[in-house]
């Protein structure tokens, strides 16, 4: 009398399949949600920068900061974006320069350093920062680094 079913070997294999699979989808599923959080940053700065031009015609200077008074009370923003997780920043770096705050540098750090935005981005010095006037550099860093997405007027 022959027995039907699967032998011990058969089965690690398709188990043994089936966690290389998923493996592979967890993995890609990390990637997809990494250029997500990537995309909301970019988007949000790009937001950030048309509402503190609307800001800039209205009142002829930029804000010192970021906050619901300056850009979200006037109308200029329903609310001040906050970056996903990820890189660790509570909230989007930006500093008013010159005196009269008739310049800014807005930005935010990416978690892929390879993002095609960051070839587009302003990449200003970092010692445009220590001509700020507007605001203390205390907790601004628009450092050198590859993966800090940054603008300016």
């Amino acid at each position: 009398m022959h027995k039907k079913g699967f032998t011990l070997i058969e089965l690690l294999v398709v188990i043994a399949i089936i966690s290389i699979l998923a493996s592979v989808v967890l993995a890609s599923l990390n990637t997809a949600r990494e250029k997500s959080r990537d995309a909301k940053r970019v988007s949000d700065v790009k937001q950030i920068q048309l509402a503190l031009e609307y800001y800039f015609d209205d009142n002829g200077q930029y804000p010192t900061e970021l906050t619901t008074t300056t850009l979200v009370t006037p109308g200029y923003l329903p609310v001040v974006p906050v970056p996903p997780v990820g890189t660790g920043e509570a909230a989007y770096l930006y500093a008013g320069l010159k005196t009269g705050c008739i310049d800014y540098h807005l930005g935010t750090t990416l978690e892929n350093a390879g993002h095609d935005t960051l070839e587009s981005d302003s990449d200003a010095a970092a010692d445009d920062v220590s001509a700020l006037e507007c605001l203390p550099t205390e907790g601004v860093d628009f450092s050198g680094v590859d993966t800090v997405f940054d603008v300016k007027p």
